[in-house]
């Protein structure tokens, strides 16, 4: 299948990143894309809560996922939105952080909502509460596609293979991890932690990340770690974005999964151990 990463700089207008992305949407569907992904937080990426209560939606009423799809369906492409940030009617008024699976009809295919939030204290200065304005999810979520079974996961995700591996066991051949890294941690553990979850599932990873400096109306402007990364069932970084936003191509192939997991059929050998007390 051929595959379109689209690697972004979102600002917190959602409409203009909707521009944006549609755009880049159409130059890789012009260069044969059948699947295209875009990053975490494709709709608006800001630190203010006050911002996003203003801007954001519920889903049924979100004009980027509406938009978005029309354009999958206008393209007769997969596309999975990586994550929109959403308004819920939990009573907390948290929001969502939730990654949408589109089909070629721009129908709902699958959807999931980020499990591990970013609640970390990265340096004196960059601290992050991602639970404070978000609710987790909490159930994984695997995808029937004609070029392979998709698992979907969210960033933060990458920290906790578990998850990963849930997903490996259950028959995912891709694994999507759309991002906002860090640029701190990004540069320390992005590759590493992509590479080693590819390796430990026998399963491509398709990684479409936010990069540089974004732009901010309120709040504190946020920076993050780019080089959306394709890494192939035997960890080999077949493409990297770099740092500009763009679209990266690639071609994926399932039977290198089969090749993968035929060679080092970890992912169904587990032996039962009895933990440390």
């Amino acid at each position: 299948m051929r595959t379109a990463l689209l690697q972004l700089t979102c600002g917190d207008d959602p409409a203009t990143n909707l521009a944006v992305t549609q755009a880049m949407l159409a130059d890789a569907v012009a260069d044969g894309a059948g699947f295209v992904l875009t990053p975490e937080v494709t709709n608006c990426v800001s630190a203010s809560r006050a911002h996003q209560k203003d801007v954001l939606h519920l889903e049924a009423d979100d004009p980027t996922l509406a938009g978005l799809r029309d354009s999958a369906a206008a393209a007769g492409v997969w596309l999975l939105i990586g994550s929109l940030a959403l308004k819920t009617d939990d009573a907390d008024g948290r929001f969502a952080n939730r990654s949408f699976l589109i089909d070629p009809q721009g129908g709902i295919a699958a959807w999931y909502d980020k499990i591990n939030m970013f609640d970390v204290t990265v340096s004196e200065t960059e601290t992050y509460r991602e639970s404070d304005g978000y609710r987790p999810g909490d159930r994984a979520v695997m995808a029937e596609t004609p070029f392979g079974r998709v698992g979907l996961t969210i960033c933060y995700d990458l920290r906790f293979p578990q998850l990963y591996r849930s997903l490996a066991r259950a028959g995912a051949e891709i694994l999507t991890v759309p991002s906002a890294f860090s640029p701190v941690t990004g540069a320390a553990h992005w590759e590493p932690l992509l590479r080693a979850r590819a390796i430990e599932a026998g399963a491509w990873v398709l990684a479409p990340a936010q990069t540089g400096t974004h732009p901010t109306t309120r709040g504190k402007q946020r920076a993050t770690h780019g080089h959306s990364l394709v890494v192939s069932p035997w960890g080999e970084v077949i493409a990297d974005a770099g740092t500009a936003p763009g679209v990266t191509m690639v071609d994926i192939d399932r039977a290198a999964v089969d090749k993968s997991r035929t060679r080092i059929p970890s992912i169904l050998s587990d032996m039962p151990f009895t933990p440390p007390q």
